[in-house]
């Protein structure tokens, strides 16, 4: 009988420049800045709309945000909210607020009320910094502005306008061409007046232990796409060490890369793939606010763009896109799918159009977020489908779905449960919650996996997401993927839906390439039927002009549900 002990077949995979385990530095996170800036003070950190920073000037402003802090009486512990989409002024608060000890809330820009609301009131955020913009009728300030009072930790406020780091001209422009207004807001403090009266010099430290495993630097709050959000404590050591890890696995020299930022730096997968790391390898970073196919593939051809963090949802644009064979991709050397899984048919078509520079990785807030990838270079293995091998240092298992607590052999489908340096230390004040993730050292990811002889991991599906029909397991992400393999599919989400017979039933939301193209519900379930079994497939099928999704693509299998309980009136 096979041991049923963790083993680390896929450790034979690594190439030779990739070790095992790594000497991760115990040092607070800023630090992957400002030895960046000791190290390259003159090499460009940041590009926004033509506007350039360098490491030495982004090192300067952190300096500046600290030292403001602290003169309005920040300290240690002291939670600060950045509700910013990736603009300069982000990388600036974020590495500022850690110098003075502060822990950081990265928070959603388009939030309504509500989730503003429980976020800043449930993180105990003292301080908060917001764009304050008004574009195309939409007053990015107002959804917080209605809570504010409500809010009873706040006590100051700044505010920012994605204009702010614009070059002159650009800013200029801005105001009539693209009707970017900026309003006065009451008991606000204006960031850029407010850093340019702070001292640039190195906020001095005060004396006492630092200890980098157990101080929390972010509260990254979960997605909610299967419940209420929760404050996932990442600490100093959390973070560095993910970002090591990210820039081992990219295999990249120091200082040569050039990133693009569009994944939003408030999810911890862009907050560690397209800052913490690109920052700690001295990288420039291209920043985009939000992502727009055109744009995309502008700035991949003009910056000559190495490495490019994205998500399904985007890989999935530009397959699409009319203009995708017009520009050249050359440049990218790395490309990484992550925050949702990555359709096989989407990995093949971009990579027949660009040449084969996109892999599959995965992670969770709950781990910064990193713990498999599908490993970079003509000299190594990967495998379509598969999420990857477990990184440095991380070690996962296969557990059973009901108690997490037995290790399942080879081949079995069951619950992910992982450990590493990069898991969090658990959720902010939710004992209960925190205490049903672990298992000793073992964290349960609540996703469903197998896993092969070699060490690769396939995901399934969510555990929350599974249908169960007639006391049949149905995985929402198989129908999803024999959906997408159909030539008129463009995207899918499956759910399980009520059935008085059968407890539940499988229903696909199928979105079209080309609407006036509709091979009919009909025509599809049969597809279905001829490949998968009768259970699994779908008992109806609703077609949409879109799926409701998360800003970084994660399909709201969740609103669905909802929507399919509670219609919305015509």
């Amino acid at each position: 009988m096979q041991s049923l002990l963790p083993e680390r077949p896929w450790l034979k995979f690594y190439p030779p420049d990739l070790p095992a385990s790594i000497d991760y530095p115990k040092i607070p996170v800023y630090s992957l800045l400002t030895e960046s800036a000791k190290a390259g003070p003159s090499q460009t950190a940041l590009v926004f709309q033509g506007k350039r920073l360098t490491y030495g000037e982004l090192n300067r402003l952190s300096n500046r945000f600290a030292n403001g802090l602290k003169v309005l009486g920040i300290s240690k512990g002291d939670r600060i909210a950045i509700i910013l989409p990736n603009i300069p002024q982000f990388v600036i608060c974020f590495y500022g607020a850690l110098k003075t000890g502060a822990v950081v809330v990265p928070t959603n820009p388009i939030y309504r009320e509500k989730e503003l609301e429980f976020q800043l009131e449930n993180s105990g955020a003292v301080v908060a910094v917001i764009l304050n913009n008004i574009s195309s009728g939409t007053d990015f300030y107002s959804e917080f502005e209605k809570c504010r009072s409500r809010l009873s930790k706040i006590r100051q406020v700044f505010v920012t306008s994605i204009t702010d780091f614009l070059p002159p001209i650009k800013k200029q422009l801005a105001g009539p061409v693209k009707k970017i207004q900026t309003v006065r807001r009451n008991g606000t403090l204006n960031l850029v007046d407010f850093l340019r009266k702070q001292s640039d010099q190195a906020p001095g430290q005060k004396s006492g232990r630092f200890d980098p495993l157990d101080e929390i630097a972010v509260l990254q709050y979960t997605g909610g796409t299967t419940g209420i959000s929760k404050g996932a404590m990442l600490t100093h050591y959390n973070l560095v060490s993910n970002a090591i890890v990210a820039n081992r696995l990219r295999r990249g020299k120091h200082g040569e890369s050039a990133t693009l930022a569009v994944i939003p730096f408030f999810h911890i997968y862009g907050l560690t793939s397209a800052m913490n790391a690109p920052v700690q390898a001295g990288e420039k970073i291209i920043l985009l606010p939000r992502f727009d196919p055109d744009e995309v593939l502008d700035v991949i051809e003009n910056e000559k763009i190495n490495v490019f963090p994205g998500v399904p949802a985007m890989y999935l644009a530009l397959i699409h896109h009319p203009s995708l064979l017009k520009h050249s991709l050359s440049s990218i050397k790395v490309c990484v799918s992550g925050a949702a899984p990555l359709p096989a048919e989407v990995q093949k078509r971009f990579n027949q159009i660009t040449g084969g520079h996109l892999v599959e990785g995965y992670g969770l807030t709950e781990a910064s977020p990193i713990t498999h990838a599908n490993l970079i270079g003509s000299d190594v293995v990967t495998k379509a489908g598969s999420i990857g091998i477990p990184v440095p240092d991380t070690d996962a298992k296969i557990v059973d779905i009901e108690t997490g607590l037995i290790t399942l052999p080879v081949g079995d489908v069951g619950e992910l449960a992982v450990k590493g340096p990069q898991v969090m230390k658990g959720y902010w004040n939710n004992p209960s919650e925190t205490a049903n993730i672990f298992r000793g050292e073992w964290m349960l990811t609540g996703d469903i996996v197998k896993r092969d002889e070699d060490g690769f991991f396939y995901v399934v599906d969510r555990k929350k997401d599974m249908i169960d029909v007639s006391g049949f397991k149905v995985w929402p992400r198989e129908v999803e993927e024999v959906l997408f393999s159909h030539p008129d599919v463009k995207d899918v989400a499956v759910i399980g839906i009520d059935d008085d017979r059968t407890g539940e039933a499988v229903k696909a939301f199928v979105v079209l390439k080309d609407k006036n193209k509709n091979p009919g519900a009909d025509a599809l379930l049969e597809f279905c039927r001829e490949r998968i079994a009768p259970f699994k497939t779908p008992k109806a099928i609703e077609f949409r002009e879109d799926l409701p999704k998360t800003l970084v693509g994660k399909v709201l299998r969740r609103k669905l549900r909802e929507e399919e309980k509670n219609p919305p009136s015509a």
